[in-house]
């Protein structure tokens, strides 16, 4: 059988993280699904290329029997236009990833063939059809992967000389902590599982790198496993980052661990100062009064704290941005990041909002938690856009700067300047402010249909409604799989 070449693809997206600014690099590579992706294929048939559009042009004039692209809902478009264009020379096109998984049908217009899901239980059968000329409609996993015996990804893909944090490595898929605006349970299961250790430290000593990001939904998701892990780690010269939650970070004995393992920074997302609402999109894990003790416990283990803040919540005001970055000033968080709410389709918060009417652009370019494309509860869209503009200017102004560096402290000053000067630039001086308030569109002709079904019976009405009001036509939506089987 002859070599045949697959073309993987990451479109170019509009964050400032994954576009290069210092030095040729970017801060992040996003490239970890389709490394996945491309250790399923097998060598002796086909033969991978990889493009980061990110990084690097892609080849339009690539010979290729056939193109992969993955696309989360900020830069789908984009991974549209080069589908068609390919398409246009005759060469198949799968879409995956997140929002051809939880959008299927609206991908299907753009490409032949759609995978949702995790890629690995469908590209047996996709290669399959690829061969026999028969690529067509949508691949869905009707299951969730067993992580034991995973395939190493291909990291000899990588132009690691691009990136600052080029390796992620997951030690776990799934979530248990279902927050309404995220789609993790939703692609990947309410339920944590685990590789083996073993796997994963086989990984990480073939990854090439000794820097690296462990790229799970909650690292500290259940203590015993991380624990395991983090003793494994230790003497093996590893520097690494996870994110994790608020409860968990304030135990010792993981922060001891993650310490001596050769962890220098946690993201952890805080999401808010304010219990109400944190308990209203089911983000009970975090207690806003522990908040302050969480930063100095971290930090006393020589660790840095990445805090992940969202703002545009039905309980915020034009009080909240202030209040928020100054005690994040007050209380030394090394770095934070501030998103605007953003309903992404398939989450429970966009079944909430539409069921509402408050969506009002659909426009897949400003789902970037940057742009506003629903209206606010108790701000003005404009409010939400300046305040969360003003949060990075005031956080990431030199004399907070100054005031936050970790001088005469254990935790590590290159990697605090790296986050701090890609921070700033990104977002406050280079920042581009054009359309910050996306324009109204109409809706999308197709609902969205997540991979999985919610747990909770009022969630699943919100999404069994919104499948019905699109059942029109004669084309039936997909069904989501429903929870028990799958766990």
């Amino acid at each position: 059988m002859r070599t045949r070449r697959i073309h993987l693809i990451n479109p170019r997206a509009s964050s400032f993280t994954t576009r290069p600014m210092y030095f040729n690099r970017a801060l992040y590579s996003p490239l970890a699904g389709l490394l996945a992706v491309a250790a399923m294929i097998p060598e002796d048939r086909w033969e991978v290329v990889l493009t980061d559009e990110n990084i690097e042009p892609v080849d339009f004039d690539l010979d290729a029997d056939l193109v992969g692209i993955s696309a989360m809902t900020s830069y789908v478009r984009r991974g549209y236009e080069i589908a068609e264009r390919y398409r246009r020379r005759g060469i198949p096109v799968i879409m995956g990833g997140v929002h051809p998984s939880f959008m299927p049908r609206e991908a299907l217009e753009h490409a032949d063939a759609v995978c949702v899901g995790e890629a690995e239980l469908a590209i047996p059968k996709i290669l399959d059809d690829v061969e026999r000329g028969n690529l067509r409609g949508i691949y869905r996993a009707d299951r969730l992967l067993q992580v034991e015996n995973m395939r190493l990804p291909r990291y000899d893909l990588v132009k690691k000389q691009r990136y600052v944090n080029s390796t992620f490595i997951q030690t776990s898929r799934g979530c248990h902590h279902a927050c309404k605006f995220c789609s993790e349970h939703l692609m990947n299961g309410l339920r944590f599982r685990y590789r083996p250790v073993d796997d994963v430290i086989r990984e990480i000593e073939s990854c090439g790198v000794r820097t690296l990001s462990l790229n799970d939904a909650d690292f500290f998701g259940t203590h015993q496993r991380p624990a395991e892990l983090m003793r494994a780690l230790k003497g093996r010269g590893i520097r690494w980052q996870a994110g994790v939650t608020s409860r968990l970070a304030l135990r010792d004995d993981l922060l001891e661990l993650a310490a001596d393992s050769g962890c220098y920074m946690l993201s952890i997302g805080f999401e808010s100062i304010s219990k109400d609402t944190l308990k209203s999109v089911h983000k009970v894990v975090n207690q806003p009064d522990t908040f302050r003790a969480v930063v100095d416990k971290v930090h006393s283990y020589g660790i840095l704290v990445f805090g992940l803040f969202m703002f545009g919540f039905d309980g915020d005001d034009p009080s909240v941005f202030d209040k928020t970055v100054e005690f994040n000033i007050d209380a030394d968080y090394d770095v934070c990041a501030y998103s605007a709410l953003t309903p992404y389709p398939g989450t429970l918060t966009w079944y909430e909002m539409q069921e509402q009417g408050r969506i009002f652009s659909y426009d897949w370019n400003k789902y970037d938690q940057e742009c506003i494309v629903y209206e606010p509860r108790s701000l003005t869209k404009k409010q939400l856009s300046d305040g969360r503009l003003g949060a990075y200017e005031k956080f990431y102004s030199v004399p907070s700067m100054l005031r936050r560096f970790p001088l005469g402290s254990s935790r590590s000053m290159p990697y605090w300047s790296i986050y701090n000067l890609f921070f700033r630039k990104g977002e406050v001086t280079g920042r581009d402010t054009d359309n910050p308030i996306a324009d109204p569109t109409p809706a999308p002709g197709h609902a969205p249909e997540p991979p999985i079904m919610p747990e909770r019976a009022d969630w699943q009405t919100l999404v069994v409604n919104s499948l019905e009001a699109h059942d029109s036509g004669g084309v039936p939506a997909l069904r989501p799989v429903a929870s028990g089987p799958l766990w």
